[in-house]
């Protein structure tokens, strides 16, 4: 699927990962806070932060492969909680304001977006309303030209720094897929809270550099003209905004190619009764095993988005991607660090600065939560 534009992309972001972001990692992962605003003006002046979007807002006009493909490559930095937070940047807060914002919301919301200017979240996910979209309970009552909003969001990635945050929330009392809207929020004015915003920090197992919080909204007044397309859309214009969130996380899981050739070689290099521990054939099993399933997700990736950018539908493939994605973790890093842990190498233990595809923590399979 790849052209050799693609990969110019993904050397690029490699490039700039490797000067920009892991030399941080640890300070980061200590502070359970990356610098978003400054990292994030740096990519947006490279282009990272609009691959896919249009030219009018600041975006570089190519097409989603380019976006998985930069997304691939984001995959290989340490700390997956970096890639985490850029992904809802780019693939999760702004899809639907893409395509269904009008043109006064774009040029204010969006275009700061793609240039780095501000950090955005996605708000969906409640305490009582995780998978089940259709029950979220926070509200927007309409007040004359405004909104008033109550309610709160849970797991917000980018949400103790996020300037904005793309809302899903009821604007009805009728049938639950017919009334909601997608709002944007203003989280941040002059610098500070905006009224009747609390941000309270969420403690993880893994993905400490990602800065994840609970928001609460207390009669906070927008205009109505922050609302995305049509009231009452909202639900399906998510469920469209999903699509891209799934194959984005998915192709950077592909990066887990990494740790297997890592976990190999190591392997090479130790011996046991006289010869590499590479040369036993339940350890060859085993990597060929987890490359196999790698291979296997690669493929419904990159089928998946072919589809997507033909104009198909891609529900069923982009859910397969993001659960194969979801559970290959769970099994690499526990496959490939046994075969090191196991003869001496302390590949499982918090002191050893886990590589880019085990995770920023000794939880490697934690989803992402919006």
């Amino acid at each position: 699927m790849y052209k050799e534009d693609h990969h110019s992309i993904m050397q690029s972001i490699r490039r700039f990962l490797a000067s920009e972001v892991d030399p941080f990692v640890d300070e980061w992962e200590a502070a359970e806070i990356f610098p978003a605003h400054a990292l994030f003006k740096k990519m947006g002046d490279l282009g990272f932060l609009g691959i896919n979007k249009p030219t009018e807002y600041g975006g570089l006009g190519l097409d989603f492969s380019y976006a998985v493909a930069a997304g691939e490559a984001m995959g290989y930095v340490r700390a997956q909680g970096v890639s985490m937070g850029v992904g809802v940047q780019t693939d999760m807060a702004t899809p639907a304001l893409t395509a269904f914002g009008s043109e006064e919301l774009k040029r204010e919301f969006l275009v700061p977006a793609i240039a780095g200017e501000v950090v955005v979240s996605i708000g969906v996910s409640e305490q009582g309303a995780g998978s089940d979209v259709a029950s979220l309970k926070t509200r927007a009552r309409r007040d004359g030209d405004d909104y008033v909003i109550s309610g709160s969001k849970m797991w917000i990635t980018n949400g103790t720094q996020a300037d904005w945050i793309c809302l899903l929330c009821n604007t009805s009392d009728g049938p639950s897929h017919k009334n909601k809207s997608l709002i944007i929020v203003p989280l941040k004015d002059g610098g500070k809270q905006a009224k009747g915003i609390e941000v309270q920090k969420i403690k993880k197992f893994g993905m400490w550099c990602s800065d994840t919080a609970q928001i609460f909204f207390d009669e906070v007044r927008v205009p109505v003209r922050h609302r995305i397309g049509e009231e009452g859309m909202g639900f399906i214009y998510q469920m469209k905004q999903f699509q891209e969130e799934r194959l984005g996380a998915a192709a950077r899981r592909l990066a887990a190619i990494q740790l297997i050739d890592e976990t190999a070689n190591y392997l090479r290099q130790r011996t046991a009764f006289g010869k590499p521990l590479l040369d036993n054939q339940f350890i060859q099993f085993k990597l060929a095993e987890l490359k196999t399933e790698l291979e296997a997700l690669r493929g419904l990736v990159y089928m998946a988005t072919q589809t997507y950018i033909n104009g198909g539908d891609v529900v069923e493939l982009a859910s397969m991607a993001k659960l194969k994605a979801g559970r290959y973790p769970a099994r690499s890093p526990n496959g490939a660090c046994s075969s090191r842990a196991a003869w001496g190498t302390p590949g499982t233990t918090r002191s050893r600065v886990p590589t880019a595809t085990s995770g920023s923590a000794p939880s490697a399979a934690e989803p992402t939560k919006s």
